[in-house]
């Protein structure tokens, strides 16, 4: 028997085989088609500085599996394909390669610089796009996108023009998030917070009129005292209600602050009377905006200090903290230090302290935009899998703020509005402006800044698309069909996507939106280059090859959960992968026939194995297919692994050997042949979307093989590749709920009796008897099947019956209402065996007394890693279930 199968499964010698053959073909490319319903899915495009990690495997394996199984379903599937400018984490990589040649891009210049980071772009920044390749994502690489490029562009201006025509773009004054190292504002979303351990600072603030008499001030910032404007108090707060109106002098620098009641302060933080510095923090630029204060700032846009922080003016901001605590306690402005845990926000990109700073930037106005997102939720026009994350999503519509969109960097879309510099007039245009639209002056300067990011990345479905051009791909494809995405951007990405595709194309763009987990560690830890933790899926595929990489983890992947992960978890889709490979391999070898005659099967020719496995894979196409409506991607492919594996590798191809080995006849041997082409044609079609280079490679050598032997297949060879093939659907002829019921007693049946073999350490070709006492109905479906049994139990003599008595010195295994009895007399030595089991329940016993001496001790269990006590506990129940089978056997040797 031969086949052109390596005897090994080699996933190197497939995997970038078939990959070039699909984008050579042409496979993964769509265009619009009228006659066939569209399903659509746009990439969360990769930031262009990326490489691929765990966590964008997931997200596109995915992607991967439902646009390959759309595909297969008959849909015009396209997956738009893309990456992100990355706006200030690309200058951030361009500017530090810079660095190690000592260029600054202030010495280049805005042009030049531009010049050089796509001079990088174009070098380094299709590297995420091979990597995704090398995953198997079938996206439809002609029409790849990045933010940046000239249709995008087009798009952006568009929507900022219409925006601010509209009156929800507009430019202000306000505090915004500065971020003194990458010189930028960012949006709230852009601030990473962590808890750190800070001081609470207590400070004097002495009475104008009466300097021996104080204020006590608490802070956890003292450098912004010296932008302080005022000291507030709650109206309320007894303590202070006759010191409101009185003057204060404020420490070091001499600046008269009126004591202001107002509602915000909260009496209960520090010593209920709190500093007012309207232009470096949030609240009390609002409680400046009450009371008419004018802000003072400190500091630089570098956290450098200014000349309104006085003796202090050219030191770091923190540098300056230092220093002005030491001058504070040597003039006895210091009451007290308290050690305090608060909250520090951290720029997302380089993680320096974020620094509340007052400035002027550009916003969009958020709330109408927000309360028409949330209408098209009420109206289930957005769907979120899982459902949970839809509240998250409301929570954060609700109580929305103003989204400052303007980025002093200079990679990215800039903004398109030119001040007049004759008249001050902002013209906001798509095409550059030649005059000026009030005084017609020609003396016209751009704004230097740039756009978020993330303005161009809500733009993404329809921008994809071509608009703002009315193009037949917008038309067709858009709205897209589904998002997939981790839930850290639900913010950043999918409600603005939701926002923007409302306001600009009066429709979501998107029905459903899938939100998966994140990759953790084996202990629960995000992966970081800090920690050392990360595990590189390139490293994996190498290894592993990328279908075991897209199972194992698929079957990780449970309803949106975080993902607990080390390197050996891919060993079990290896196992899979290679389990396929044998299986198919020994398919092939017995469809080989000298003379290959065609047979057409009708229904006498089944036998009950065959009923059985056609009813089961039946069943196995309509549960799989609704889980993966449902994006229940481990539910799927769970099944399908339990089908493959189980059903079909471990009970059904043992079964029918005996047919295709030693066949009552040729038609019989034929039927054996057809059913297992079939089943297994069928299961290459169902693992597909999960593993698409092994399933392709197996089915093309079972297409041949099917060619070859003549043998009838359920469903024409139709496509030039399993990945244009049809889906399988639900057929039913084949539904056997009889058969399949029946299969499940028979297996227990002859587990029961392999488990006596494995507890009374009998050999595997150790021929047995047995005795099969039925309780009630279930007898007369045993004997039919009673060949089956014997053959599959490797039983000799087999008696069936109902109440039937237990032969003495027999072992015993009861499946519900049966109980099955194997005599041993003339096959162990129970004098011997009950000795081995006393000997072995002994030193399970003593182990089990180390592992509760661990478990009982206290200090162990806490200061031991989780893990480890983890695996004490888990040691200790399966001691105890070793245990409690050695007694059961002991019993039965009596």
């Amino acid at each position: 028997m031969q086949t052109g199968l390596s005897p090994q499964y080699n996933p190197k010698e497939i995997e970038d085989k078939w990959y070039h053959v699909w984008e050579k073909e042409g496979s993964f490319h769509s265009v619009p088609d009228t006659s066939k319903e569209p399903y659509t899915i746009v990439i969360p495009p990769p930031n262009v500085t990326g490489v691929l990690h765990m966590g964008h495997a997931l997200n596109n394996i995915l992607q991967d599996i439902l646009i390959r199984w759309r595909r297969m379903q008959g849909y015009n599937a396209l997956w738009m394909p893309g990456t992100d400018h990355a706006g200030i984490a690309t200058q951030n990589v361009v500017e530090r390669e810079l660095g190690t040649k000592r260029i600054k891009r202030d010495h280049l210049g805005r042009e030049r610089f531009i010049e050089e980071i796509w001079k990088w772009k174009d070098k380094y920044g299709s590297t995420i796009i091979q990597q995704l390749k090398k995953l198997g994502s079938s996206c439809d690489w002609a029409r790849e996108r990045f933010t940046m490029d000239e249709g995008l562009s087009a798009a952006v201006k568009e929507t900022f023009v219409r925006l601010f025509k509209r009156g929800l773009i507009y430019k202000g004054t306000y505090i915004i998030n500065w971020c003194p190292r990458c010189r930028t504002a960012l949006a709230d979303d852009e601030v990473e917070h962590e808890e750190h351990e800070g001081h609470l600072w207590h400070i004097k603030y002495p009475f104008k009129d009466a300097p021996h008499l104080f204020l006590i001030v608490a802070t956890t910032r003292p450098e912004t005292m010296l932008g302080d404007v005022a000291v507030a108090v709650n109206p309320r707060d007894d303590r202070y209600k006759d010191m409101v109106g009185e003057i204060l002098t404020l420490p070091i620098i001499g600046r008269d602050l009126p004591v202001i009641a107002d509602e915000f302060v909260d009496p209960s933080f520090g010593t209920g009377a709190v500093k007012v510095t309207p232009a470096h923090d949030p609240n009390d630029f609002e409680i400046g905006k009450r009371h008419n204060l004018t802000p003072v700032v400190i500091m630089q846009e570098n956290g450098v200090m200014n000349e309104c922080a006085g003796d202090y003016e050219g030191m770091d901001r923190f540098e300056c903290r230092d220093a002005l605590v030491e001058e504070l306690k040597l003039k006895k402005f210091i009451e007290m230090v308290t050690p305090h845990q608060h909250s520090v926000g951290h720029c997302y990109r380089c993680h320096c302290v974020i620094e509340p700073y007052l400035s002027e930037q550009w916003f969009i106005r958020m709330r109408p935009l927000a309360d028409a997102a949330i209408k098209a939720s009420q109206k289930k026009s957005v769907t979120f899998f899982p459902e949970r994350w839809e509240k998250i999503y409301l929570s954060w519509l609700e109580n929305v703020r103003d989204w400052c969109i303007s980025r002093q960097i200079w990679w990215g879309h800039r903004i398109p509005a030119w001040y007049c510099q004759e008249c001050g007039e902002i013209t906001v245009t798509v095409d550059t402006p030649v005059k000026c639209s009030k005084c017609s002056s020609i003396t016209l300067k751009q704004d230097e800044d740039v756009l978020d990011t993330w303005f161009s990345s809500a733009l993404w479905p329809f921008s994809t698309m071509g608009w703002p051009a009315e193009t037949p791909e917008l038309r067709y494809y858009y709205p897209t069909s589904t998002l997939v995405t981790d839930r850290g951007i639900i913010y950043f990405w999918v409600a603005r996507m939701v926002m923007m595709g409302l306001e600009i194309m009066n429709h979501v763009p998107f029905k459903n939106v899938y939100i998966h987990g994140t990759i953790l560690d084996e202990q629960g830890r995000k992966m970081s280059k800090s920690l050392g933790n990360g595990i590189d899926p390139l490293v994996m595929i190498d290894q592993y090859g990328a279908d075991a990489l897209r199972f194992s983890i698929i079957v990780l992947t449970t309803e949106g959960q975080d993902i607990k992960l080390s390197e050996s978890r891919f060993e079990m889709g290896r196992n899979f992968t290679n389990k396929l490979w044998n299986a198919a391999r020994f398919v092939m070898m017995n469809l080989e026939e000298k003379t290959p005659e065609e047979v057409h099967l009708a229904p006498s020719d089944y036998q009950f194995e065959d009923k059985w496995i056609l009813s089961r894979l039946n069943t196995t196409i309509k549960a799989c297919t609704l889980y993966l409506e449902q994006f229940k991607f481990n539910d799927a492919a769970m099944k399908i692994y339990d089908f493959t594996w189980h059903s079909f590798c471990d009970w059904y191809l043992e079964i029918v050997k005996i047919r295709l080995y030693e066949p009552v006849s040729p038609r019989d041997k034929k039927v054996a042949q057809t059913i297992l082409a079939n089943v297994l044609s069928q299961i290459l079609h169902l693992l597909h979307p999960f593993v698409p280079f092994i399933t392709e490679e197996l089915w093309h050598n079972l297409k041949k093989a099917i060619l070859e032997n003549k043998i009838t297949i359920r469903k024409a060879l139709q496509s030039k590749y399993l990945m244009c093939n049809p889906w399988p659907r639900e057929e039913k002829q084949y539904e056997d709920a009889i058969a399949e019921e029946n299969m499940v007693v028979l297996q227990d049946v002859i587990r029961a009796i392999r488990n006596i073999r494995n507890k009374m350490n009998i050999r595997e070709k150790q021929k047995l008897n047995a005795v099969i006492a039925v309780t009630g109905d279930g007898e007369y479906d045993l004997r039919e099947h009673s060949g089956l049994l014997k053959r599959m139990a490797n039983i000799d003599h087999l008696e069936i019956g109902r109440d039937l008595t237990r032969p003495a010195n027999s072992a015993s295994e009861v499946i519900g209402k049966i109980q099955a009895f194997v005599p041993l007399g003339g096959i162990i030595d129970p004098v011997v065996e009950k000795e081995r089991q006393l000997k072995h329940l002994q030193q399970l016993e003593n182990h089990l007394i180390v592992v509760r001496h661990k478990l009982e001790n206290k200090d162990f269990v806490a200061k031991a890693p989780a893990h480890v006590v983890a695996m004490e506990q888990n040691r200790e129940k399966e001691l105890l279930e070793q245990l409690s089978k050695i007694k059961l056997i002991l019993k039965d040797l009596g």
